[in-house]
């Protein structure tokens, strides 16, 4: 009798169980989720678990299985609470990607004036091949691209000449350069791991093009200082961009108080007035050109701290590395610039920062000072030789005994560190060099290390004397004992302008600036007889 009332108190409360556990897996259209196998398992146990005791025993039995099924329903429940929500922001995506494309197609519509066809029928004469961009996501982590909303006017060059300048930039795109191949060859990762084996994937040119998607309305303007030639030039650019262009025109401060004293025609040219509207340039610049020789590139490059809008070099200089254009033919380079694609070279920059030991590991800067050439720590008036520690991703590299260490980006290889006896480095090659200055040792030879690593320098305590460091030529910081300096590659390029394409102006700039490998050929005696 006993035997016959406990199987059927053990009938009860399972199907109790079974009866809750289904109840909580009902959706909100009402369907009935299904069992999932643990459920099943938790189920199939209540009937087959022997119950040798008392009602004692049969409660506490019943107590643990309420506690099953209640932590299963739980989990279920909050499963379905998960996909509820992601399916609400999936919505929401799709509602906010649909409301943009809309705007964007309202706004190139409406401008009647801008010349897309014929942008298009040019881009498809050069065969690009346009990278895959997300066009509801910012691309700031390249540095240079720009996909911000157009205000409602035509960007055209009906555009009033009394119009305010209003914090906004003309979008572009960066194209991979294909030599008329559209294998698609360029989307393919470096490495494939197809079949389990390893290889590097094919590659067309990696040349890198930009097209804008809208005429870019603002230029900055940035000369060398003190020449009488470089400002005439700069006075008749400026006339030309703003009457056959209709751009706004920004210029340092020197510049523009020289040109309004010249001229009250220029009144119409901005510049800034403290720090703050310098940090802001690059919301509004479009395009950069520069007068003068790479002296001025640098200059240019560091009024931006973030990212860097494309800079066209015109070669007022000496050498020239990093200024490929003719000032005589300003207006034909200028107008293939503005219109067309047009090749770039992405210069890498260095973020350095600075640790002081009394600061343990805060660095003595919030903003880090960011070099296009190198970063150079010498022995500055001190007799001592410079005795330096150097770490790479916090591995031992070396202790630096000599005049000093210079760590230099691709584009800085043909600057100091190649008097210093580093190698020439084309630009778009990823790395960051490292090269010692007059090291006292007959075996410490250069190195070029990846662009990922993070480089430390450190004066140690037992040295003899101090450590300057100074950044691309200028801002000397001294370093004593405990202190330290942190370079690594920063996320914001210099994207500069090629002539014809970044391997062409590089070997140009070598050979005819430097004279590389040029001697006197082999005289020819006629084949032996």
């Amino acid at each position: 009798m006993f035997v016959d009332e406990l199987a059927s108190t053990r009938e009860v409360c399972g199907e109790r169980i079974n009866l809750s556990m289904t109840t909580s897996h009902q959706t909100e259209n009402g369907d009935i989720t299904k069992v999932n196998s643990v459920e099943r398992a938790a189920y199939a146990f209540i009937p087959q678990t022997p119950i040798r005791s008392t009602d004692a025993h049969l409660e506490e039995f019943s107590e643990a299985m309420r506690t099953v099924a209640k932590t299963l329903r739980q989990v279920v429940e909050g499963k379905a609470a998960a996909q509820a929500e992601a399916a609400e922001w999936k919505r929401k995506y799709e509602v906010e990607v649909a409301s943009k494309e809309h705007k964007h197609h309202n706004v190139i519509k409406g401008c009647s004036n801008y010349e897309k066809d014929k942008l298009e029928e040019l881009a498809s004469q050069m065969a690009l091949e346009t990278a895959s961009i997300d066009q509801t996501s910012c691309c700031g982590n390249h540095g240079i691209c720009s996909h911000q909303i157009l205000q409602d006017e035509c960007p055209g060059p009906n555009r009033k000449a009394d119009d305010k300048i209003v914090a906004r930039k003309a979008p572009f795109r960066l194209l991979w350069g294909c030599d008329g191949d559209k294998n698609d060859q360029h989307r393919h990762d470096f490495v494939s791991f197809e079949k389990g084996d390893i290889k590097t994937a094919e590659r067309s040119n990696k040349q890198i093009l930009l097209k804008w998607e809208s005429p870019p309305q603002t230029v900055l303007l940035v000369t060398k200082p003190n020449s009488n030639s470089v400002l005439a030039l700069c006075a008749e650019m400026v006339r030309w961009l703003k009457e056959h262009n209709n751009m706004d025109v920004i210029v340092e401060p020197r510049v523009s108080k020289e040109l309004r004293t010249e001229d009250s025609y220029f009144n119409f040219i901005q510049t800034w007035n403290n720090d703050q509207e310098v940090k802001a340039l690059h919301t509004k610049v479009d395009l950069i050109v520069t007068l003068g020789g790479d002296g001025t590139v640098l200059w240019a490059g560091s009024l931006f701290k973030g990212p860097v809008p494309p800079v066209v070099a015109f070669s007022l200089g000496s050498l020239g590395f990093m200024t490929p254009f003719s000032s005589e033919q300003y207006r034909e380079c200028l107008a293939n610039v503005l219109k067309r694609p047009f090749s770039i070279t992405l210069r890498s920059r260095l973020q350095c920062h600075v640790v002081r030991d009394a600061a343990k590991d805060e660095v003595e800067t919030e903003e880090p000072i960011l070099v296009l050439n190198e970063v150079t720590i010498d022995r500055g008036m001190s007799s001592y030789l410079t005795y330096l520690e150097c770490y790479c991703d916090g591995s031992f590299v070396t202790c630096v005994q000599g005049d000093g260490l210079i760590i230099s980006t691709t584009s800085g290889s043909t600057a100091y560190s190649l008097a210093a006896g580093g190698s020439m480095v084309h630009p778009q090659v990823p790395g960051i060099l490292f090269t010692p200055i007059c090291p006292h040792s007959l075996s410490f030879r250069p190195l070029i290390l990846p662009e990922y690593v993070t480089l430390r320098v450190q004066v140690p305590f037992n040295s003899r004397g101090q450590a300057w460091a100074s950044f691309d030529g200028k801002g000397r910081i001294q370093l004593g004992p405990g202190d330290a300096l942190i370079c690594s590659v920063s996320p914001w390029p210099v994207p500069t302008a090629c002539l014809v394409d970044s391997t062409t102006d590089f070997l140009r700039s070598i050979h005819e600036g430097l004279h590389w490998n040029l001697r006197k050929s082999q005289s020819f005696d006629g084949p032996p007889a």
